[in-house]
């Protein structure tokens, strides 16, 4: 079943739950993913709270259309599926401009099954789907599993956000997340 992601206004930086923006959380010694296109360090997006542990997206925002950050493996974005328990604030790497790694707001993303009806869905920007089947905006890039080869499970599906200087950048498109429950590995990659 596919629920909503709706905007939950402001949250801290650093907190435990569904957010885009602010910095990501990783088991203690976790170093700053890097592009593995152009070596700097990718732009921190979303971090999505699953059953399987915590969904943490990443994407390149140093040469826009020049590392592939739409493609689920060329290495100009990064998808990690981390363990739920014990998560720690990710130390920026020393000398990133701060601008580039973060989106400049940070959102809560809560599910609309979670809403009570005094906080109704309506006036609330959708941020994107968690669950059920994607809504490709061109065509089914149901990514294989680089671990075992098998078509991964989709996750979440994410759009841009309300505010265009502060939100994720997909080219206007949407992003796609999936994980493989057995392996443990998730891809990334966007569509407009």
């Amino acid at each position: 079943m596919t629920t909503l992601l709706l905007d939950g206004g402001p949250v801290a930086p650093d907190a435990p739950v569904s957010r885009t923006g602010g910095v990501p959380l990783g088991p203690a010694g976790t170093l700053w993913p890097v592009c593995r296109a152009c070596a700097g360090p990718l732009q921190f997006l979303a971090q999505i709270v699953l059953d399987a542990g915590v969904l943490a997206l990443f994407m390149c925002a140093h040469r826009p259309g020049r590392c592939e950050q739409w493609s689920p493996s060329a290495g100009g974005n990064l998808a990690l599926l981390l363990p739920a328990g014990g998560l720690v604030p990710v130390p920026v790497p020393r000398g990133a401009d701060p601008q580039v790694l973060g989106l400049g707001a940070v959102r809560a993303a809560v599910s609309a099954a979670d809403v009570s009806s005094a906080a109704a869905p309506e006036g609330r920007a959708v941020l994107g789907s968690l669950g059920g089947e994607p809504d490709w905006l061109q065509y089914d890039e149901t990514p294989d599993c680089p671990a075992c080869a098998r078509p991964m499970g989709f996750a979440v599906g994410l759009r841009e956000g309300p505010d265009p200087v502060t939100a994720m950048n997909f080219g206007s498109g949407r992003a796609y997340a999936h994980v493989c429950g057995g392996c443990g590995a998730a891809t990334l990659l966007w569509q407009c």
